[in-house]
């Protein structure tokens, strides 16, 4: 089963128009980057990208290049995101989402680290000339398949209020379950979600769940319920073990 299969835009008969333009965010991992050059003509050039925890894009970015100008004259931007699996057969076929807004250098340090949480370090250069920027979305056109177009508004991002504990210590649950419950992330991935073996690791948690990435490409892993703070996403990743760890015994058994 391909990693995208973790987080596929639904069936047609429970289609949620959200729900499938934050599974393409969560499976992608470039993006094509719309700029407007000097003279008012449309500039594309390919990008990677990362989200910050509200699913708001960060670029890792070098002002030498064209895109980086044309946004220091004019941030209006979109970002075009394709669902990953089109490539062996109808390319058009995938879900796909184009962002909307303005795209300007940030200094969020969770911009910076969610990036190379993502891309690692190679994908994040550390040349003086190169800096985070995000994109503050004003619409998302969202195209899912035949009768499955529609444009979303600010419900694409993921609501933070009242989860400011988990955000100021996500770098610390995504750094101590990579370093000491790696067994555990490889067990989301492979059990729970039914992927491949590979070198799972975690990138991201947020109050609606967490981030995997590997050599394979993204996962997304859904809480059972909202968590607001570290111990209640600890209580969800520690379930998430046994209940694993349960189901492989089963199957071993």
């Amino acid at each position: 089963m391909p990693a995208d299969a973790a987080t596929a835009t639904p069936p047609a008969a429970s289609f949620e128009p959200v729900a499938a333009a934050r599974a393409v965010i969560a499976t992608a991992r470039t993006a094509s980057l719309a700029t407007l050059a000097a003279d008012g003509a449309p500039f594309a050039s390919l990008v990677s990208f990362a989200t910050l925890p509200d699913l708001s894009p960060v670029l890792w970015l070098s002002d030498l290049a064209q895109h980086s100008r044309n946004l220091a004259a004019d941030s209006r931007a979109s970002l075009l995101l394709v669902a990953p699996g089109g490539e062996d057969g109808d390319p058009l076929a995938g879900a796909r989402v184009t962002l909307s807004g303005r795209i300007a250098p940030t200094d969020d340090a969770a911009a910076a680290r969610r990036f190379e949480a993502l891309h690692g370090t190679r994908g994040r250069p550390a040349f003086a000339d190169f800096r985070a920027y995000r994109m503050e979305f004003a619409s998302a056109h969202l195209v899912a398949g035949f009768g499955r177009i529609v444009t979303l508004g600010p419900e694409l991002l993921v609501d933070l209020s009242g989860a400011e504990r988990l955000i100021a210590g996500e770098a610390m649950v995504v750094e101590h379950m990579n370093d000491d419950h790696a067994d555990a992330i490889g067990l989301y991935a492979t059990v729970l979600l039914g992927l491949p073996e590979a070198d799972w690791r975690m990138s991201g948690c947020d109050p609606e769940g967490v981030d995997l990435v590997s050599g394979l490409g993204r996962a997304r892993l859904p809480f059972p319920s909202r968590a607001s703070t570290v111990a209640e996403a600890g209580t969800h990743l520690k379930q998430w073990a046994k209940t694993a760890r349960g189901r492989l015994a089963e199957v071993q058994n």
